[in-house]
């Protein structure tokens, strides 16, 4: 069992930058993949990053060179910084996690991850 909290969201300017945080609980984190989904409305939930078991990342198109996902077993925490924010990246930003690994091409499956935090809000103004 894992439980996961994040923190981290608040409303910028468009280019400005966010720097989100996933803290888990219960069962050490190193054993599990941990991604980041959002959610806006009338969108549907997309896979933003994730990082497995063995460090391989993984980002979706739209953020690939903006977000950068990354993970500190020992404080059981999964950290994703959002730089060059747009407008399109308002969303609640959830934080997911698997046990073991994810591969390449599934990372971004939402069936694939069975912790789930409560998430937090991104606003990026333009």
């Amino acid at each position: 069992q894992v439980q996961l909290v994040e923190s981290g969201g608040g409303s910028v300017q468009a280019g400005g930058s966010l720097r989100l945080s996933c803290v888990a609980s219960g069962n050490g984190i190193g054993g599990y993949s941990v991604a980041w989904f959002r959610q806006a409305p009338g969108k549907e939930r997309e896979g933003v990053a994730a990082i497995s078991t063995y460090f391989s990342m993984y980002y979706s198109d739209s953020v690939k060179g903006r977000f950068t996902i990354s993970r500190d077993n020992a404080e059981n925490t999964v950290e994703l910084q959002l730089n060059s924010l747009k407008p399109d990246d308002t969303a609640t930003y959830v934080c997911a996690a698997a046990r073991g690994d994810v591969r390449h091409f599934n990372w971004y499956g939402e069936h694939e991850y069975t912790y789930w935090g409560q998430g937090t809000q991104v606003t990026v103004s333009s």
